[in-house]
């Protein structure tokens, strides 16, 4: 008599390793080893706007990444508390709807940083081909307020993945590091 075993493995997502970064600007981050450097046609076709980032990075399917950019608003006295209302405000007339999961200011080595970790929605178009579902993502959104620029630290995946990368972004987010400006 012949027995069978049959062992069922569920697959777990483990915290990718991240590995640090530099930028200029004496800015480091942590990304997932093995993302790819978006260029710049990738990135407007994904992410409109006026100003190109500093640095953008995706993972290789193109479905997960995460940005720094340098904000067109800018706080004079680097007010933190004002600033997050205002940008909370943006994330929400940004998207038909959000769930916010987590938001607030903390401190990371000695910098106060505007944080948002959120769900979104953009409802499809049924008249436009190609947009007839909704877009829903997971995002985490970092801001960095200071007098004469605001730097931005974004981390989106599909909302399908979320428990997949929240770790890793949460990670990520910990792991900026912005040395600071000389008056």
């Amino acid at each position: 008599m012949v027995c069978m075993v049959i062992v069922l493995g569920f697959m777990s997502f483990d915290t990718p390793k991240l590995v640090r970064v530099n930028l200029d600007g004496g800015i480091s981050i942590l990304i997932p080893k093995g993302w790819r450097t978006m260029d710049d046609l990738d990135f407007t076709e994904r992410y409109p706007s006026v100003r190109a980032p500093l640095a953008a990075y995706s993972d290789y399917d193109r479905l997960t990444d995460f940005s720094v950019n340098i904000s067109a608003t800018q706080w004079p006295d680097a007010n933190a508390t004002m600033a997050q209302q205002f940008f909370k405000a943006a994330i929400y007339n940004s998207f038909d709807r959000v769930d916010m999961i987590s938001e607030g200011v903390r401190e990371i080595k000695g910098r106060q940083y505007i944080y948002f970790e959120f769900e979104s929605t953009i409802r499809g178009n049924r008249k436009e081909l190609g947009q007839q579902e909704s877009i829903m993502r997971y995002s985490y959104i970092q801001y960095l307020v200071e007098p004469g620029r605001t730097l931005v630290f974004s981390f989106h995946c599909p909302r399908r993945s979320r428990a997949d990368w929240q770790e890793a972004a949460r990670l990520m987010m910990e792991g900026v590091r912005v040395k600071k400006l000389k008056s």
